[in-house]
């Protein structure tokens, strides 16, 4: 790439060329996941495997599709049976509508992928949250015939009306979130956080950038005084039973896909398996008697494990568009990649070649930063205390709504309708480049709205 740059420079200097560094630039981060990258801008996009696959694993992601879509019934069904007795949903994709964003819901009675993590003050020896007796760590809104759901979700809209400093609003809704007619009562001040399920690409990218190159964007403690203070979340690793660094979930509360995912079977859709063979409402009177555990085995784990490890991610679009340009310049002077590093180039991953030594471009730095009490869920998850979230990549950011609908919404409880909105929530390390943008004129405002749009 350097050559690259040194020789354009020079037929520049030659035939006059102008802006060549923001030409290159351009160029460079058109394949946002390196050679995982694919074109296009359908509805399914988010469903298709990288291409960088060998023939061997475009068989097994062929079959892992399957296992991420099958549906779960009720014991003691020989195919797919084990679901509940109490859960979210009945599979993967009824969460990750099209492995993208979760609308967010319309019908209490059908959430989708938004789902209620509880707790306790107080952390396990481990030190994941202290989940609630009789409840656990994540409330399960459904159960089977003759079960009762642990409790229901209700929620009111509140909105308040914001001035930009040329004169125009913008209203900024916020949901909250109440539990009706637990089936035993709630004690006092328990904690809740809602969760949106997020987009299930480039998963695999994340897993395998490494440790050390992640770690060198943290500053604690804020050392240079930039005000960005950007921490790892050290987790408990089910695996190695011992601490490991956190990169999936709004919180980076797990360390590796594996085990998001059998949790993901667990928690929301009662399915035990290996990694948890325990159901998830061990101990509680909705229990079972049905002696099938695990539900699934270690293959169908390790299957949908791959299908998000072996996802494609979309190239960014509109990158000579003069406007995505300025947007993008604005992005930058604003500081905005202080918390969304742009690039990573991923280590050896340890199965998977084709994720290894990739130039990606997640625009994250993977890194937990308070973002303020606007944005606060108040509950501490390892090392994230209530204000602190994790950066979350912006690959794919553009085609939220041509993927996930119309109320595929934005930030980690689908509070934000739009882009712009979800700019105008961010508080805490981030409040400096929001008041910045704040003061933009309209034309600028819409400008980097357009490069979030190309990504």
């Amino acid at each position: 790439m350097r050559l690259n740059v040194v020789l354009f420079a020079l037929v520049c200097a030659f035939f006059g060329c102008k802006n060549e560094v923001t030409v290159l630039e351009e160029v460079e981060d058109l394949k946002l996941g390196g050679e995982t990258s694919i074109t296009g801008t359908f509805i399914k996009i988010f469903e298709q495997p990288a291409p960088n696959l060998s023939s061997t694993e475009l068989d097994f992601h062929r079959d892992a599709d399957k296992a991420f879509g099958d549906i779960f019934v009720t014991a003691p069904n020989f195919i797919n049976g084990g679901l509940g007795p109490v859960f979210n949903q009945n599979s993967c994709e009824s969460c990750h509508l099209s492995n993208g964003r979760s609308p967010f819901p319309i019908d209490a009675n059908d959430l989708r992928g938004l789902l209620i993590r509880i707790s306790v003050p107080g952390a396990e020896p481990t030190g994941e949250p202290l989940g609630i007796p009789n409840f656990g760590g994540q409330l399960q809104t459904k159960a089977l015939f003759g079960k009762k759901a642990e409790a229901k979700l209700e929620w009111q809209h509140y909105s308040a009306t914001l001035q930009y400093v040329d004169g125009d609003q913008i209203t900024l809704t916020k949901p909250n979130f109440s539990l009706v007619n637990p089936y035993l009562p709630l004690p006092d001040h328990y904690l809740m956080s809602p969760r949106i399920a997020p987009p299930v690409i480039g998963l695999g990218l994340i897993e395998a950038i490494s440790e050390s190159d992640i770690l060198t964007l943290a500053d604690p403690d804020d050392s240079d005084a930039d005000g960005i203070s950007g921490k790892a979340n050290w987790v408990w690793d089910h695996h190695t039973n011992g601490r490991s660094l956190g990169r999936f979930g709004w919180k980076a509360g797990q360390p590796s896909l594996l085990q998001q995912t059998a949790g993901a079977y667990n928690q929301d859709m009662g399915i035990t398996n290996p990694r948890v063979p325990i159901e998830n409402c061990f101990g509680q009177s909705q229990m079972d008697n049905i002696m099938d555990d695990p539900e699934i085995d270690e293959n169908t784990l390790k299957a949908a494990t791959f299908y998000t490890q072996s996802l494609a991610i979309p190239q960014r679009r509109n990158t000579t568009d003069p406007q995505v340009r300025k947007g993008k310049k604005l992005f930058y002077d604003l500081n905005c990649t202080a918390c969304h590093q742009p690039n990573f180039v991923t280590g050896t991953h340890a199965e998977y070649s084709f994720l290894s030594n990739q130039k990606i471009f997640p625009y994250s730095d993977l890194l937990l930063h308070d973002m303020g009490d606007g944005l606060a869920d108040n509950r501490s998850e390892f090392d994230a205390n209530g204000n602190e979230w994790r950066t979350p990549p912006l690959w794919g950011l553009g085609l939220t709504k041509i993927v996930g609908g119309p109320n595929a919404n934005y930030l980690h409880d689908g509070r934000a309708k739009t882009l712009e909105e979800a700019i105008m929530w961010h508080g805490g390390e981030s409040e400096t480049s929001k008041e910045n943008f704040r003061k933009l004129s309209k034309t600028d405002r819409l400008a980097l709205v357009k490069f979030l749009e190309s990504l």
